[in-house]
C-alpha cells in the first residue's frame, strides 16, 4: 500500500512538473540592424506560453534596464520569466510580450547614441510588425529601473498618446541635477569633453517635459517604487514626481516605499507590483482575426526629439 502511494505520487508530482513546464513562457535573445545607432539594436523578448499557437495578438510592455546595464539584466537579473509567468497563471495578470531592449545611453538622444530615436522610430514599430503584439496605446506599457525608470517616465509624460500605463523603480528622475554618487556623472550619455553636459540633462529630464504632459488631458497612470535606504535618495525624488503629477491625475499615481536601497532586492519586488498596476489599466489579448493586428495605431509613432 505504502509503495502504489509513493507510485501515485510520484506520477502526480510528474505531471504537475510538465503542466508546470508546458505553462512556461519563452525568453529569447533577439535583434534587429538600426539605421540609427549603425549597428544592431539586441533586445530580449518574452513570449507568454502559448504564443505560438494562440491566434492572438498580445499586449505589450516594454522594460528598460538601468545605467551601465544591458537587455539580459531583466531576465538573468530581475528573475523576469519566472515572475511573468507566475502572475499570468494567477490572474494577475493577462499573457503580454515584454520585451527588454538594450541601450548604451540613459534612453535618451545623448553624446554617445541616439536612444531616444531609435526606441520611438525603430524598437516600437520593429515589435509591432514583427511580433504579434496590439499596436494601440491601451495594449503598450513602459517601465524601468534606475536610469530605465528615467526614461520610463520621459517617455511616459512625452507622449502620453503611445503608452497607456507606466512604472518606474527606483527612478533616477533627479532634479535639478543628479546627486553626486550617481553615475549619470560619468555616464557617455550626459559627458561631452570630459565635462557633465548640464543643459542636456536639463532638457532631458521629465521636468522639461512635465507642463506639456499637464497642458493635455490623456493620463498615463504612474506605478512608482523606491528603496527606504537608496544611496541616491531615491525616495525623495519619486515624491517629487508624485506631487508634481498628483493634481493631473489624481489616484492614477501611486508610490510604495519598499525595504532596501539600490538594488535588485529592491528591483525584483517592485517588478508583479508594477506589472500588476500596469495591467489594471491596459488590455489583455484579442483574437488577431477580429483585431486586425496589422492595422495602424491611430497616433502613429512621433519622431524622436534631438537632445
Amino acid at each position: 500500500m505504502i509503495r502504489t502511494i509513493g507510485v501515485t505520487t510520484l506520477l502526480l508530482l510528474g505531471l504537475l512538473s510538465a503542466t508546470t513546464a508546458s505553462a512556461a513562457g519563452q525568453v529569447s535573445e533577439q535583434r534587429f540592424y538600426s539605421e540609427q545607432l549603425g549597428r544592431d539594436y539586441p533586445y530580449t523578448l518574452y513570449l507568454p506560453a502559448g504564443y505560438a499557437v494562440s491566434n492572438q495578438a498580445y499586449p505589450v510592455v516594454y522594460l528598460l534596464h538601468g545605467s551601465f546595464g544591458s537587455e539580459s539584466d531583466w531576465a538573468q537579473k530581475g528573475r523576469l520569466r519566472r515572475t511573468a509567468d507566475r502572475l499570468i497563471r494567477l490572474g494577475v495578470i493577462p499573457p503580454a510580450v515584454i520585451v527588454m531592449p538594450g541601450s548604451q545611453s540613459w534612453w535618451i538622444d545623448g553624446h554617445n547614441e541616439p536612444a531616444r530615436s531609435a526606441f520611438l522610430q525603430e524598437l516600437v514599430p520593429h515589435i509591432e510588425e514583427n511580433w504579434h503584439v496590439v499596436p494601440k496605446r491601451e495594449w503598450r506599457g513602459v517601465a524601468g529601473l534606475s536610469a530605465g525608470g528615467f526614461g520610463a517616465v520621459n517617455f511616459a509624460l512625452s507622449y502620453p498618446g503611445l503608452f497607456g500605463a507606466a512604472a518606474a523603480f527606483s527612478p533616477a528622475s533627479y532634479h535639478p541635477l543628479p546627486p553626486d554618487n550617481s553615475s549619470a556623472w560619468r555616464h557617455p550619455a550626459f559627458v561631452r569633453d570630459g565635462e557633465f553636459d548640464t543643459a542636456l540633462w536639463e532638457r532631458t529630464n521629465y521636468t522639461a517635459h512635465l507642463d506639456g504632459y499637464l497642458s493635455q488631458e490623456l493620463v498615463v497612470p504612474l506605478y512608482l517604487t523606491a528603496g527606504g535606504r537608496d544611496r541616491l535618495n531615491a525616495v525623495h525624488y519619486a515624491r517629487l514626481l508624485e506631487r508634481a503629477l498628483e493634481p493631473h491625475q489624481l489616484g492614477q499615481v501611486h508610490m510604495d516605499v519598499l525595504p532596501g536601497g539600490h538594488t535588485w532586492r529592491v528591483w525584483r519586488a517592485s517588478l508583479p507590483r508594477g506589472l500588476d498596476f500596469m495591467f489594471r489599466h491596459l488590455q489583455g489579448p484579442v483574437p488577431i482575426e477580429t483585431e486586425d493586428a496589422r492595422v495602424e495605431d491611430p497616433e502613429p509613432t512621433p519622431p524622436a526629439v534631438s537632445g
